[in-house]
């Protein structure tokens, strides 16, 4: 099947002093990865890889994702009431203070061939 896939890279500010916060999001999710890849199959989501920056004493999250229906991952994931769902809901709402949507300069998918 030849299904071409909508992509979303994103930075994201972090609040002061969260990076403790982030660290434990991420042992979280790593500790519950067969839950979290049962919630990105849900989405949709084929892909979702997140790196840490930190630029001048800043601290920022690189999102990058890769689904059939970006909205789709975006509607399913707000209504999930699984537990890391919720985990990673409140962690956004403790520590995100900007989202800014990097602009995509070249996409090379092989996947799709």
């Amino acid at each position: 099947m030849n299904t071409k896939n909508e992509v979303v890279c994103a930075r994201i500010r972090l609040k002061p002093d969260s990076l403790p916060l982030v660290r434990e999001w991420a042992a979280y999710i790593a500790a519950h990865r067969e839950e979290a890849l049962r919630t990105l199959e849900a989405e949709g989501v084929v892909i979702e890889s997140v790196f840490l920056d930190t630029v001048e004493g800043v601290d920022y999250l690189v999102y990058y994702m890769r689904a059939p229906s970006l909205k789709k991952a975006e509607v399913v994931a707000v209504k999930s009431l699984a537990d890391v769902d919720l985990y990673h809901q409140n962690f956004k709402k403790t520590t995100w203070e900007k989202v800014s949507r990097l602009e995509l300069l070249v996409d090379l998918d092989r996947s799709n061939t």
